[in-house]
């Protein structure tokens, strides 16, 4: 039986490249709207692209923000894609303050715009960037289990999620000599600030591998 996906759509950004890369993977993927669709769905992406506090008022709009977070207090596997999974997060610092979902604990914060040397670096970053995982995080049955060490992934963005707790943290780039987040985990919410849909075979194995969850 194919694996279901639900999609959330809430105005924001790259639906229809998560659903094809989804569907490439063999599941069955939807979009929806519908807090009782999202409520009842056997895995959830939350997908986003653009400012977090236009994409919560999405949610808001839409009365999807308790039953995405009822989703995921009931142990079944949800995915943040890029501004979805600064969406996991508690607060956002983007053009003011700003309340998350909470479902991962942590702030956004801009990245850093200096390297450790001093030289300026692009803002926003976009690039494919070798992930590099982490110590303290719990890879073991995440959709990040099983890359070969020198995996890179496509990032375009700004900001990224402090994690309050390092355990919550699942890997990191390097950006001028600093660490980025590059995603994050707490049981079975799974947090990426790259976007899988775009980063060839890595992004499919990742996919498959959040499939399995």
């Amino acid at each position: 039986m194919k694996p279901t996906v639900t999609i959330v759509d809430y105005g924001s950004g790259n639906l229809l490249s998560v659903q094809r890369a989804l569907e490439h993977c063999g599941a069955t993927a939807i979009l929806s709207h519908d807090p009782a669709v999202i409520a009842s769905a056997e895995r959830l992406v939350l997908p986003g692209v653009g400012a977090f506090a236009e994409g919560m008022q999405g949610l808001r709009d839409r009365g999807l923000v308790d039953p995405i977070q009822r989703f995921a207090t009931s142990g079944r596997p949800l995915l943040g894609i890029c501004l979805g999974m600064q969406m996991l997060a508690t607060t956002s610092s983007e053009f003011g303050n700003h309340e998350g979902l909470n479902l991962i604990e942590g702030n956004v914060v801009p990245i850093f715009s200096q390297s450790t040397t001093g030289q300026p670096l692009k803002i926003p970053n976009i690039a494919w960037c070798e992930l590099k995982p982490t110590s303290q995080g719990e890879l073991a049955g995440s959709p990040l289990d099983g890359l070969p060490d020198d995996a890179a992934v496509y990032l375009v963005h700004s900001f990224h999620v402090v994690p309050r707790q390092s355990a919550h943290l699942l890997a990191t780039y390097d950006h001028g000599g600093q660490l980025v987040t590059a995603a994050i985990r707490s049981r079975q919410v799974v947090g990426c600030q790259f976007h899988p849909e775009k980063s060839g075979k890595i992004g499919l194995q990742i996919l498959n591998s959040f499939l399995k969850m």
